[in-house]
């Protein structure tokens, strides 16, 4: 883009504008402040107590399995595979004696069992009994999380959940699943900003130098934070949340 930017400032009148807007917004979208700074704004909005609360049911929202498809030798974890792990430790922990697995899978994505099914086998290997797992596997979005486990809650009689999701997801879902009128407890998870994260650019020179280098990572994290922002909008507007 700097190349392109040198060769058409005098060749062209219009030209470099755009090319000038698309480095601008490249380098701040993968500037480390402003990718934290997003990611930050949707991660904190729910800081996990020292000690939850026990609930009725621990619910793990898909999103973090890869199915075994060849030359997987099992159910891999996706980077939000924390929610299963998780969801494990606080059924072990004895936060709530059921844990239901949501999560469908789109065909057109490759088919396969459901995410509902793998995040049940992981949790066996973790140490959670196929007796204490209730599956939901039809579920393809958000707000068909919400649904299908209050349909769930109703025919077992379950009035409180601990919401397991990543800490990024964790805005949009409380919400989603508050506006269903269940009684949700937000367990966040897979964070991917901490508070040595925060302090990192601002310890050194060269870290302040390298924080406003491009970056791939960073370029992602905004990327998948500004993802969320829309689809609050979008789920407003549909009357989700």
């Amino acid at each position: 883009m700097v190349v392109a930017l040198v060769m058409w400032w005098r060749r062209s009148r219009w030209v470099p504008f755009p090319i000038s807007l698309a480095l601008m917004v490249l380098l701040l979208a993968s500037n480390n402040w402003v990718a934290h700074g997003l990611v930050q704004s949707l991660e904190w909005q729910h800081l996990p107590p020292k000690t939850l609360p026990t609930a009725d049911a621990i619910v793990i929202l898909g999103g973090a399995t890869k199915s075994a498809f060849p030359p997987r030798p099992g159910v891999d974890l996706s980077e939000a595979g924390d929610r299963v792990l998780y969801g494990g430790q606080l059924y072990r922990e004895g936060k709530a004696p059921i844990v239901i697995s949501s999560g469908g899978r789109v065909a057109w994505r490759g088919g396969g069992p459901s995410e509902s099914a793998d995040m049940a086998q992981l949790l066996k290997t973790v140490g959670v009994p196929s007796s204490a797992i209730l599956q939901d596997p039809t579920s393809l979005n958000t707000y068909q999380n919400a649904v299908n486990v209050k349909k769930i809650m109703q025919e077992r009689g379950i009035r409180r959940i601990l919401l397991v999701t990543s800490a990024m997801h964790m805005p949009r879902s409380l919400r989603i699943f508050q506006r269903q009128g269940i009684d949700a407890i937000p367990a966040p998870t897979d964070f991917l900003v901490s508070e040595q994260e925060i302090e990192e650019p601002n310890s050194s020179p060269q870290a302040i130098v390298l924080s406003l280098m491009p970056d791939t990572e960073r370029l992602d994290r905004t990327t998948r934070a500004l993802k969320e922002y829309i689809g609050m909008a979008v789920y407003r507007l549909r009357g989700w949340l």
